[in-house]
C-alpha cells in the first residue's frame, strides 16, 4: 500500500512538472489595452511624385507629433523606437517602412503599386481611425481599392532581450469590419490557431526562441478566405 502511494506521488509530480512546462511554453494572444487613442489624429496625402524607381511622399498629420514618445499606459515591454511616433508605409502588403518625417522618398522595385500609410504610435500600434489612413495606387494597377483589404503590420524582424517576452501583433483593415458575427481574422502561429472578433492590438506571449511562422487571414462570416489582394498574409520573426 506504502508503495502503491509513493508510485502515485511520483506520477503526480511529474505530470505537474510536465504541465507545468507546457503552459509555460503555451503561445497566448491577449488584448492590447489602455493605448492612447487620438481619436482625432489624421493623414493627408499632398504630393506623390515618381522619378525613375524613386518615389517622393509629402504627407500632412494633423492632432499627432511625429517624433514623440507615446506615453506607454500597460505593463509591457513592447519594442519601441526610440525615434518616436512615425508613418508605416506599406507596399503591397511587404513589410512596412518606418518615416519619422511627413516628407521622404523610397525606391520601389515595380511601377505598379498598392501603397498604405497609416500613424503608428512609437511602439509600432497603428492609428486606427477612418482619418489616420491613405491607400492608393500607382502606375497600371487596376486593383479596386473598395475591396475588403487586411494588411500585415507586426510582428516585424528580430526581438532580442526584454522584447522577447511580449510581442505585439497589429494589423490594419480598410472597407471592412470584424465581429462574432460577421468577418473575422485567424492567425496562425506556428502551429497555434487563434481567431480574432475585434480590430485592436494585440500581445503575443509564449513564443519560443528561434523562427516563428506568422499567418493573417481575413475570413467570411463561414470561416472562408476572403478572396482579396493580399490575403493572406504571412512573415517569419526571430527571437534571440
Amino acid at each position: 500500500m506504502l508503495k502503491s502511494f509513493k508510485k502515485f506521488i511520483n506520477l503526480f509530480f511529474v505530470y505537474l512538472l510536465i504541465t507545468s512546462c507546457t503552459n509555460y511554453n503555451k503561445i497566448t494572444i491577449t488584448k492590447l489595452e489602455n493605448s492612447p487613442p487620438f481619436e482625432n489624429a489624421s493623414l493627408s496625402l499632398q504630393e506623390m511624385k515618381i522619378e525613375n524607381n524613386e518615389h517622393f511622399f509629402l504627407f500632412e498629420s494633423e492632432n499627432y507629433n511625429l517624433g514623440d514618445q507615446t506615453e506607454i499606459i500597460t505593463d509591457y515591454k513592447l519594442a519601441n523606437s526610440n525615434l518616436g511616433q512615425h508613418i508605416h508605409l506599406i507596399v503591397n502588403n511587404g513589410p512596412y517602412s518606418a518615416h519619422y518625417d511627413e516628407e521622404f522618398s523610397k525606391i520601389l522595385q515595380n511601377e505598379s503599386n498598392v501603397i498604405l500609410a497609416f500613424l503608428s504610435r512609437s511602439y509600432h500600434e497603428s492609428v486606427k481611425n477612418k482619418n489616420a489612413f491613405i491607400l492608393t495606387q500607382t502606375g497600371n494597377n487596376n486593383t479596386n481599392l473598395n475591396n475588403e483589404f487586411l494588411f500585415y503590420s507586426r510582428p516585424k524582424g528580430t526581438y532580442k532581450n526584454d522584447e522577447t517576452e511580449k510581442i505585439l501583433l497589429d494589423f490594419y483593415l480598410v472597407n471592412t469590419e470584424i465581429s462574432k458575427n460577421g468577418n473575422s481574422v485567424r492567425v496562425t502561429i506556428n502551429d497555434s490557431e487563434f481567431y480574432i472578433y475585434e480590430w485592436s492590438p494585440y500581445v503575443i506571449s509564449g513564443l519560443p526562441k528561434g523562427e516563428t511562422n506568422i499567418k493573417l487571414e481575413l475570413l467570411n462570416k463561414e470561416n472562408q478566405l476572403i478572396q482579396t489582394k493580399f490575403n493572406p498574409s504571412s512573415r517569419t520573426i526571430i527571437l534571440e
